[in-house]
């Protein structure tokens, strides 16, 4: 019997392209750090260097304390938690529809909910912030909810299509014939299965709503109802640019989305069905 042996020099290649992606993926992560630990009165003096002579965290405690950055954070994970849950739920629903019936109009809804990501925001956002003014929903969180819950869905949907569909209606069929109606084998055993979807299709949504910026920016103007992205801008000034507390702010920014990755990441790497049908 012979032993496949793996070329070492093809496997040192592998390492060499992995370290190279990881550093350029990691890289800006990196100076995003560097910059907010760097003092005031080196940012321009020692800013192109790749570690600061002395460091500080007078940058994170002045946006934490000082500011009302924390007032932006809660903000964005409200918006983006409630947006995330809402989309993941109705896009459960449609791409189980579309994956398990044929039913009239099918192929025009699925046409329509293609068309709708065709067009630049730019060119909605008139409209957009029209509906809502007229609605008496401007600076409101819920508005943004909604209108973001609104352009995730079809995108959402595809994916959860695409799980539900790699799912075994044998499955479903033969919890039927066992005494469950649909609803408890949808329950019982798809929803179980398509866990790695909806940890997908949660991830995507609440990385889409958290990093946003141009509806919040056209629908919000109230500092109290403001999210962090446009929030950002508050360090921002006329003639200036307050870069540390700006990078410190990105840093703390990034903790949400990792945090939610990690909790929902064996969603991600576990099998679809895995184990659930014996060839």
């Amino acid at each position: 019997m012979s032993v496949t042996r793996s070329n070492p020099i093809l496997t040192v290649g592998k390492y060499l392209a992995l370290s190279g992606y990881l550093v350029f993926a990691l890289f800006p992560l990196y100076w995003l750090v560097k910059i907010a630990i760097t003092p005031d009165r080196l940012i321009f003096t020692e800013g192109t260097d790749l570690w600061p002579s002395s460091t500080t965290l007078d940058n994170f405690r002045t946006v934490i304390f000082q500011t009302d950055f924390m007032a932006f954070f809660g903000n964005s994970l409200y918006v983006s938690l409630g947006t995330a849950a809402v989309t993941t739920l109705i896009a459960a629903g449609a791409g189980y529809a579309f994956s398990r019936f044929d039913f009239g109009g099918k192929k025009v809804i699925v046409a329509i909910m293609l068309i709708t990501q065709m067009f630049p925001l730019l060119m909605i956002i008139a409209p957009i912030y029209k509906i809502v003014s007229s609605l008496g929903m401007l600076n409101s969180l819920t508005s943004l909810i909604v209108v973001y819950t609104a352009f995730n869905i079809p995108f959402a949907t595809f994916l959860m299509q695409s799980f539900f569909d790699a799912i075994p209606k044998d499955l479903e069929e033969a919890a039927m014939m066992d005494g469950c109606t649909r609803f408890q084998a949808l329950r019982k055993v798809i929803v179980p299965l398509t866990l790695p979807g909806l940890g997908a299709t949660l991830g995507f949504v609440f990385t889409a709503a958290w990093s946003e910026l141009l509806f919040a920016l056209m629908l919000i103007s109230d500092n109290a109802s403001m999210t962090f992205p446009v929030g950002l801008l508050t360090f921002v000034s006329r003639f200036s640019v307050d870069w540390g507390q700006m990078m410190a702010a990105g840093s703390l920014a990034l903790i949400p989305s990792c945090l939610f990755f990690i909790f929902i990441q064996r969603y991600l790497v576990q099998g679809l069905t895995s184990g659930a049908v014996k060839g």
